[in-house]
């Protein structure tokens, strides 16, 4: 039995409590995924999977389903501490090939450069995986126009959350994923 997700979607989340466990939960709850059995997957983006909203996503799931994500996640509970979790996702110009999803996970970084971060690697690994002539070394800007200009790479973009640990100390969990909803055989 093969099946193929043909549709998903982005979303992301925060949560907080004194238990590690409970803060991931109530991230996922932020996220509108808590509800799920999930399935951690890799990184690929099927060929002809359509990117939904969040909302249209969550609802052609049922409570208890069991469902495929792409999950990046982190927590701390060290006050002042700032975590990310960022999904990067790149999409090819040929619909018959696959794209690729990034997850990162980080300490540090603000919103905008973890997932500059994640988009920049499902960029390269899907640019690499294509044959797109780009310096490595050069500024994600830059990789970024010439993955545009190749036309082999149609769509960027990433979905990512942040959160700084409060003075309590409580667990901070983030989350960011991409979600599928249905599938093909």
């Amino acid at each position: 039995m093969r099946f193929v997700p043909t549709k998903g979607f982005l979303t992301h989340g925060v949560g907080r409590h004194k238990e590690k466990l409970t803060s991931f939960e109530m991230a996922l709850r932020d996220a509108g995924i808590e509800k799920y059995n999930l399935v951690r997957l890799s990184s690929i983006f099927p060929p002809h999977c359509k990117l939904i909203t969040r909302q249209e996503g969550i609802q052609l799931l049922r409570p208890g389903q069991v469902v495929f994500a792409v999950l990046a996640e982190a927590s701390t509970n060290e006050p002042s501490r700032m975590v990310a979790a960022s999904i990067g996702l790149a999409i090819p110009g040929d619909p018959n090939h696959h794209g690729y999803i990034s997850e990162h996970h980080t300490y540090g970084q603000k919103e905008a450069v973890a997932g500059e971060y994640a988009e920049d690697l499902a960029a390269t690994m899907l640019a690499t995986t294509l044959g797109v002539a780009f310096d490595p070394n050069s500024a994600w800007d830059e990789r970024k126009e010439a993955y545009m200009m190749s036309g082999d790479i149609v769509k960027t973009r990433n979905v990512t959350q942040t959160a700084e640990c409060g003075p309590d100390g409580l667990w901070t969990t983030v989350v960011a994923s991409c979600v599928y909803v249905e599938y093909s055989e």
